[in-house]
């Protein structure tokens, strides 16, 4: 399985699509280069790297590709508590305000898939 699948899951056609939309050579950038030779890299397993991801788009303030990686990160295996965890560091570093807005996309990629917001169990 590719790395894009893994973490694009049966969005990656369409977030392929959106990519060469904006431009081709951008893309295969992306695609070669960012998903299969860097993070396909043996040295991280993809949960870490994903997570890795999640705290780096938090400090970039980029929350379209933060909620790609926040759901690409519960693909390939990281927990829900794991993704909490690393938002909440990232508030250390990085700001409660960015920490926050992180959280609320968090909440709403959860609340999408059906799963309980932390204060509702």
């Amino acid at each position: 399985m590719s790395v894009r699948q893994a973490i694009w899951g049966e969005k990656r056609e369409a977030i392929e699509a959106s990519l060469r939309e904006v431009d081709e050579d951008l893309f295969r950038y992306i695609r070669d280069f960012a998903y299969e030779e860097v993070l396909a890299r043996p040295g991280l397993d993809l949960k870490t790297r994903e997570l890795l991801a999640i705290t780096a788009l938090i400090a970039l303030g980029s929350p379209k590709e933060l909620a790609t990686h926040l759901e690409g990160a519960l693909r390939v295996g990281a927990r829900e508590e794991e993704v909490r965890e690393a938002i909440l560091q990232s508030a250390l570093f990085l700001g409660f305000p960015r920490a926050l807005a992180a959280m609320k996309l968090f909440h709403q990629l959860l609340k999408g898939r059906g799963a309980p917001h932390p204060g509702e169990r």
